[in-house]
């Protein structure tokens, strides 16, 4: 596919956990393609690609591979963190957008049940399940924690306001 395609795929399938910038996929097709794991079908250097039978070997090595957990890195939280810098109606703001959009989440990952769950007997079903009952587990978790910490602030608000 080419990059344009292979981006929209992965936002598509992949993208309740992993996400890539045109920034990062085309110079990664253009190292693959230089490693020789990828080629192109087309003659011209612009049509899509596919991997090579090296490019699968080496995918498969890959993923065999031990993985690391990333830092965290949570752009909400460091706000949170140092909350009492701003007014507290933006620190409410913030909360209920992050609820709002785990909520989003969250019913964007039952319609992808749905579809996964209509296709009965293929192969990759469940290990798409697994790494969809992530998500689900991650926005159910995001739901909670969001609700909690506007209750949080709604009882500190009303502590202030008393006498």
């Amino acid at each position: 596919m080419t990059g344009y395609a292979l981006r929209a795929a992965i936002t598509d399938t992949l993208g309740h956990f992993w996400h890539e910038s045109f920034g990062q996929i085309y110079p990664t097709i253009t190292a693959l393609e230089a490693a020789g794991l990828l080629e192109r079908e087309a003659t011209t250097g612009v049509g899509p690609v596919h991997l090579t039978a090296a490019g699968e070997a080496r995918l498969r090595e890959l993923l065999a591979e031990p993985f690391t957990t990333p830092p965290p890195r949570d752009p909400l939280l460091l706000r949170l963190f140092f909350g009492r810098y701003v007014p507290p109606e933006l620190t409410q703001e913030r909360l209920s957008q992050a609820l709002d959009a785990a909520v989003s989440r969250g019913e964007e990952f039952a319609r992808v049940r749905a579809e996964i769950e209509e296709q009965p007997g293929s192969p990759d079903a469940i290990y798409w399940l697994m790494t969809l009952s992530a998500g689900e587990h991650a926005a159910r978790a995001r739901i909670a924690w969001a609700r909690e910490a506007l209750e949080l602030l709604d009882r500190h608000a009303d502590a202030e306001s008393r006498p």
